[in-house]
């Protein structure tokens, strides 16, 4: 498509622009399986939290384990800069809007204590859930040995744009594809959003690949970089990555998570429609009675000490973590139930399993308000 005569572009759909088609067949719901598994851990739901401070605590994330779901802990927020960071989630919540990313850059301007990693890992092992951390890129090489000797079961490497190729005059860019070969873990990394992207962070020999840039409702990245790529477009390209790896490796299958955008049910749906295995979920758990943000949510890139690329956003409760994932709703928003209305949706267009529900017919819609 010409965008004018020295540049060109191709046209990229985002969720809110495409619909599924039912099949010929219709299924009970109850009959419906959305359960998931990367390397040896299944998981009932195909749910990865975001891991941000406004949602993820070790608290839920071990009672998002129990309900069937996967939650990361950020081991570069502010549950490993500090022995007690209740209080300081409390005041993040009750800032003014206008004061909110000043003060959020100085209280994550407390440095890391190493010795809280292992402590916050064993906190949510000893539940007997999967127990999964985050970190950067970044601060992956500084940190990784912590995490390893504390017992992780499953390692992720998220940033807002992560490549298999970093290029640094400064210092030694991670080599991820040695890094991974070197762990005894499985490695989830992203975020990318292209074809090309994606098939040189599977090559590294990471078990899953996270799609888009994150933040979802609290990112400004496109307003701050410029950089954006809707994500059915995304995690299609990804999709066909995956495929053309598994022939590549001789049947080595990358799991595609889709990460950021997935504001309702209706998305989450569209996202695995689009070739998902699973997707992370931020904004719609941070409105849950439990979550730590006390219905604010804001993530790492909130207060980046340079350049902010997110804000604070006030979404409120509207219940537990269990009513958001498993129902009852009080609500037709697609905020609450996530994980029925996607089993009704695969229900609704006669596929039984998340691999079959791949293969449902998707549509150009126009954006009904």
């Amino acid at each position: 498509m010409e965008i004018g005569r020295g540049k060109t572009g191709r046209r990229a759909y985002a969720l809110d622009e495409i619909g599924l088609v039912p099949s010929r067949r219709t299924r009970d719901p109850e009959e419906v399986s959305i359960a998931w598994q990367i390397d040896a851990y299944r998981f009932e739901l195909p749910v990865v939290v975001a891991p941000m401070d406004s949602v993820v605590s070790p608290a839920t994330a071990i009672e998002i384990g129990r309900l069937g779901g996967l939650a990361p802990l950020d081991l570069e927020g502010l549950w490993t800069r500090y022995e007690d960071p209740l209080p300081l989630l409390e005041e993040c919540a009750a800032l003014d809007q206008e004061a909110a990313t000043k003060r959020l850059q100085e209280i994550y301007a407390a440095p890391i204590k190493e010795e809280l990693i292992g402590r916050r890992i064993e906190e949510i092992r000893a539940s007997g859930v999967t127990t999964a951390v985050r970190l950067s890129p970044q601060r992956t090489v500084q940190y990784h040995k912590a995490v390893i000797d504390a017992g992780v079961d499953i390692f992720v490497i998220r940033g807002t744009t992560v490549s298999a190729e970093h290029v640094s005059g400064r210092a030694e860019p991670l080599n991820l594809k040695q890094f991974i070969y070197e762990l005894d873990v499985p490695v989830i990394v992203g975020g990318c959003a292209t074809y090309t992207a994606a098939l040189h962070l599977m090559r590294t020999g990471a078990a899953g690949v996270l799609v888009g840039f994150g933040g979802g409702a609290s990112h400004t990245t496109r307003n701050v970089l410029g950089v954006a790529v809707p994500m059915a477009t995304a995690i299609s390209d990804v999709a066909a990555a995956r495929r053309d790896y598994l022939d590549e490796s001789g049947g080595r299958y990358v799991h595609v998570i889709a990460d950021g955008g997935m504001g309702t049910s209706g998305d989450i749906a569209k996202a695995i429609a689009c070739g998902a295995d699973a997707v992370m979920v931020g904004s719609p758990l941070a409105r849950a009675v439990e979550a730590p943000g006390h219905g604010f949510h804001w993530g790492s890139e909130a207060h980046h000490p340079d350049l902010p690329r997110g804000r604070r956003v006030a979404f409120g409760t509207v219940g537990t973590l269990e009513q958001i994932l498993h129902g009852p709703s009080s609500v037709a928003d697609g905020s609450m139930n996530l994980m029925g209305a996607l089993k009704r949706t695969m229900a609704s267009t006669g596929y039984s399993d998340i691999k079959e529900f791949q293969r449902v017919e998707v549509v150009v819609a126009p954006i009904q308000r």
